[in-house]
């Protein structure tokens, strides 16, 4: 098995754990985010938790779907053999990327940890669309190595959610530091520790030529 299958075989392995654990959290274990909720002090701007919860949930399952048509789209057998579900389902990738960035904007202003934690998820909010669309930009040039680097940079921040945490709870366990402390430091570290992943699996996974280049021409995001 080539290094970039393996990648991609322990990414659908996070991916569907992942999305599993949010549904148990989402349905069975806290609904009504009230464990989440209750971190929430000290805010700067008014916080209506009924509106909140909505947000939160639309933002949870346009993230989990973003997951979802990444993973389906960095599969070569897609990408070769079925161009236009390929294109589709990358440009339902695009409206879920922008639909939750909307999302972060309304629930930043009133983040765990503070203002620093709302700017860091606004630096996010503006990050992950633009390395988005400019993905776009470069498959409508017919650059697909180009085009599938800065995909994986888009794709990476779907992982956010789950390595802030995961880190929080490390930073709690080891430390003993308040949540709101650890959650804020896990979000420092998990932006430029997601870029770093990103840019070791380009460099790691294809350090050759993007694939075919007759398939270059037919692909979009």
């Amino acid at each position: 098995m080539s290094k970039s299958k393996r990648y991609y075989a322990l990414m659908l392995i996070v991916v569907i754990a992942f999305i599993l654990y949010v549904a148990y959290v989402q349905i069975i274990q806290d609904p009504q985010a009230s464990a989440f909720l209750g971190f929430k002090t000290d805010l700067n701007h008014p916080l209506n938790p009924k509106l909140w919860l909505i947000v939160m949930r639309i933002h949870a399952g346009l993230a989990c779907l973003a997951m979802i048509c990444g993973a389906v789209n960095f599969a070569d057998r897609i990408r070769i053999r079925h161009v236009k579900f390929h294109r589709f389902n990358g440009y339902l990738y695009v409206i879920c990327v922008m639909l939750v960035g909307l999302t972060s904007g309304y629930m930043a202003p009133v983040a765990t940890g503070g203002r620093s934690v709302s700017i860091a998820f606004n630096l996010l909010t503006m990050l992950w669309p633009a390395f988005t669309v400019i993905a776009v930009i470069q498959i409508r040039k017919k650059q697909m190595a180009s085009h599938r680097k800065w995909m994986v940079r888009s794709y990476a921040f779907c992982f956010t959610n789950l390595v802030v945490h995961v880190l929080t709870c490390t930073i709690r366990t080891l430390a003993g530091s308040p949540y709101p402390v650890s959650y804020r430091i896990s979000v420092f570290i998990t932006i430029p520790l997601l870029l770093l992943i990103a840019e070791l699996v380009i460099r790691t996974a294809w350090p050759g030529p993007a694939g075919p280049r007759r398939s270059a021409g037919n692909n979009k995001p």
